[in-house]
């Protein structure tokens, strides 16, 4: 990672490159979830006047910084990645471009599940002869890259954790992730905690509130008249409340707590909410996300 700032409160810049397919818009998003400024597809060469103008906006509101950047930009904008990139570290902007890789046939199963169109699969070209041409331009940035990360064998999950542990990280924090699941479908492979809400009442079999979600007011006061799911809420914020701060005692830097429910849309939405609700009040980076609603 290129460093030319030794002060920690000079601007941070992630550069967000790799194949299409390959994670770029989950990566981002989990930035922007931990407080990045973040712009896609953002050509090249506005690069410098855009870190100028987000980072000294009233005194540098915007610290951290994320950009993406793929095949969309011109051929001409993608060879000048270097000596632009060049530029921002001669000004004292610490960068770093990460780039995401992964394997053609990933890229075409991928391609086929989602049935998108590959941004460069036009004028009659195969998805894999798109794919070998992206490779072919993408080449430049891949060899300046501080990072290449393979994301074959990463679901969104894996890439999120990833980007959230190694990426987007302040220096001795501790980040939460509340997670809500249906345990239909499994309970997340890298939870810490796991909490089951399959006990509490079930806004399902209320037809009104079927098609909403815990994110809906009607549901939230729905649930929120229930005493059980008050007096659950309240056991978790006690548990947690010892054992969060003994896990940030101990200098960990990342947690991952899980609620789940029959369907994932109710119960365990509402309680990731209210629970992340209450634990941004001492803690810096917590993160809510819902694996069903996505």
């Amino acid at each position: 990672m290129n460093t030319p700032a030794s002060n920690p409160g000079k601007t941070r810049l992630i550069v967000v490159s790799g194949l299409s397919g390959s994670g770029k818009s989950v990566a981002l998003r989990t930035l922007e979830d931990l407080d990045y400024y973040c712009v896609d597809n953002l050509p090249s060469a506005l690069m410098p006047a855009f870190v100028r103008a987000v980072s000294e906006d009233a005194g540098g509101l915007h610290p951290r910084l994320a950009v993406g950047v793929d095949v969309r930009n011109r051929a001409d904008d993608l060879n000048r990645l270097p000596s632009i990139l060049a530029s921002l570290a001669e000004v004292g902007i610490s960068y770093e471009l990460v780039f995401l890789d992964t394997r053609d046939d990933v890229l075409i199963k991928r391609y086929s599940e989602t049935r998108r169109r590959h941004p460069l699969s036009a004028d009659g070209l195969g998805l894999a002869d798109a794919i070998a041409l992206e490779r072919k331009l993408m080449r430049q940035v891949v060899a300046i890259a501080d990072r290449v990360i393979d994301t074959s064998e990463l679901n969104v999950h894996q890439l999120r954790r990833l980007v959230i542990a190694e990426l987007g990280m302040t220096a001795g924090s501790l980040t939460l992730l509340f997670e809500s699941f249906a345990y239909k479908r499994g309970v997340p492979p890298d939870a810490d905690f796991v909490f089951d809400a399959r006990c509490l009442p079930n806004p399902h079999w209320n037809a009104l509130l079927r098609p909403l979600s815990g994110r809906d007011a009607p549901v939230r006061e729905w649930l929120e008249a229930q005493a059980d799911v008050n007096l659950f809420l309240e056991h978790l914020r006690n548990f947690l409340d010892i054992w969060l701060s003994r896990f940030r005692n101990e200098g960990r830097s990342y947690v991952t707590i899980c609620i789940g429910c029959t369907g994932g849309r109710h119960r365990s939405v509402h309680l990731v909410e209210r629970l992340a609700e209450y634990f941004r009040q001492n803690y810096e980076r917590v993160l809510s996300y819902h694996r069903e609603l996505e």
